[in-house]
């Protein structure tokens, strides 16, 4: 044993009882304090993760909410298509374009086409009855075939007749899908436009 080494142990039982005895105590309470510092940290961290776990679908549940794009891409309204002057009583569905404002994300455009419908009135009749032109099998556009008594989709051959009954054989699921059409005391020519999901057999809103 060294002579410093000796020099400390000597000193050390020179210490009174008491002061010996509260060092030994103050050691096992800074310990305590220690492990009650580090599983403050680690509740804390627990806290943050979970708080950060629940932020991810509130926020993405915000962004639905504000997104223009979601919110009108399911509200059905009634557009302007032609006057009733222009659609020929003569029983034969003619084409036209239906043009509206459109909302992408967060840009506008105004006046832009969306689609198309068929329009088809009877002699002497203000009752006019739409057909989406859009085929319910793969939503390609439907034609008017040449002969004029039939609608034929060029993409994969579905056939319907004038009001919009499938035509066998056919690969479509359903029917040509009719649209709301009303006509208001001016003579405008107003439809509900709406798209609906393509392949399936039932008419189902596309939301």
């Amino acid at each position: 044993m060294t002579h410093s080494h000796q020099k400390r142990e000597e000193q050390r039982e020179e210490q009174p009882h008491e002061q010996r005895q509260q060092q030994e105590q103050e050691q096992p309470a800074a310990a305590d304090t220690a492990n009650s510092r580090r599983g403050f940290l680690t509740k804390a961290l627990a806290v943050m993760c979970g708080g950060l776990a629940t932020l991810v679908p509130v926020a993405a549940g915000v962004w639905a909410f504000l997104d223009p794009l979601r919110r009108g891409s399911a509200a059905a309204t009634f557009i302007p298509v032609a006057d009733l002057a222009a659609v020929p009583d003569d029983g034969v569905p003619r084409q036209y374009p239906v043009v509206t404002d459109r909302v992408d994300a967060w840009t506008g455009f105004a006046a832009e086409p969306v689609g198309a419908v068929y329009l088809r009135r009877e002699q002497g009749s203000r009752e006019v009855q739409a057909l989406s032109a859009t085929c319910p099998h793969a939503g390609c556009f439907v034609e008017m075939e040449s002969t004029g008594r039939s609608f034929r989709c060029p993409c994969h051959n579905s056939c319907f007749s004038l009001d919009g009954g499938i035509v066998n054989p056919s690969p479509s699921p359903r029917r040509m899908d009719s649209l709301e059409c009303r006509v208001g005391d001016t003579g405008t020519v107003a439809v509900k436009w709406q798209k609906f999901r393509a392949g399936v057999a039932a008419k189902e809103v596309q939301g």
